[in-house]
């Protein structure tokens, strides 16, 4: 016999309590995906080779020490002044084109393979960036993640004005949104997960309960041994020996010495 029913909605289930928030930049890619994003606009002929050079030359510097304040804020002052007259649509077209020319070959396996294990376990998982916010969604959703935090540029009836909306998404303003997202979404962030390559970003990786180093910089390197956090090191070989074998690892020291090996005797 059917039971009666009393009218009530059944309870919805409680929202996970749980996310992983992931650096972009040298963490789950090689390279500033900002820089990718100044390449594209060059090609479209939006500044000269002069300014290009210069962006390239940052990205350089970028690849081989980690990000610098100075660079960083030069950057956005650069990619503020490209993007005044952009319309926003074009942008996230642009979004795709940068994933799919330079972003895609730049991902690193190992830290994909870490936000799609958080993403099985049920936890939601968000890039923080800054990136404008539009590239980071095209970057999140082409991974297949819950979302992105980004640099917000303010807009006028569908078109850039090169002004900001706040500050640009770096350094202590990651750890800001965070925590603003953590109250909207429910999230506890005694149990969530932070990754980063930086220094800079140290104030994210503390406002978590589970912060890891990955690729980190010599500042982060220090800063995560002294507090006993995870550091993992996802760059090649060649590259760790590149550096003088600055891989933190045990396993990335020896898969460089190993390469190197092989190769003295194959001469």
């Amino acid at each position: 016999m059917p039971q009666p029913t009393t009218g009530r909605a059944a309870p919805r289930p409680a929202p996970v309590a749980e996310a992983a928030f992931f650096d972009v930049d040298n963490t789950m890619m090689r390279g500033a995906s900002l820089f990718a994003v100044a390449r594209k606009l060059h090609a479209r002929g939006a500044f000269s080779f002069r300014q290009g050079a210069s962006i390239a030359l940052k990205q350089a510097r970028f690849i081989l020490r980690g990000e610098n304040l100075g660079d960083i804020h030069k950057a956005r002052d650069e990619a503020l002044a490209l993007a005044a007259g952009f319309l926003v649509d074009d942008m996230t077209a642009l979004g795709d084109e940068v994933y799919d020319e330079f972003i895609a070959s730049k991902i690193y396996p190992g830290t994909r393979a870490l936000g799609e294990q958080h993403l099985r376990a049920g936890r939601r998982v968000w890039l923080v960036t800054a990136t404008p916010l539009e590239v980071a969604s095209v970057i999140s959703s082409r991974l297949g993640l819950t979302g992105a935090l980004g640099t917000v540029v303010e807009q006028d009836a569908g078109v850039y004005t090169g002004r900001l909306v706040g500050e640009i998404l770096h350094g202590p303003a990651k750890a800001v949104a965070v925590r603003e997202l953590a109250l909207r979404e429910g999230l506890d962030l005694r149990r969530c997960w932070a990754y980063s390559d930086s220094f800079n970003d140290v104030p994210l990786l503390e406002a978590v309960g589970h912060p890891v180093a990955i690729n980190p910089d010599a500042r982060l390197r220090a800063h995560a041994v002294r507090n006993a956090w995870p550091v993992y090191d996802f760059r090649t070989g060649r590259r760790a020996a590149t550096l003088g074998l600055k891989a933190a690892t045990v396993s990335g020291a020896a898969y460089g010495l190993w390469r190197t090996l092989a190769t003295l005797r194959r001469r």
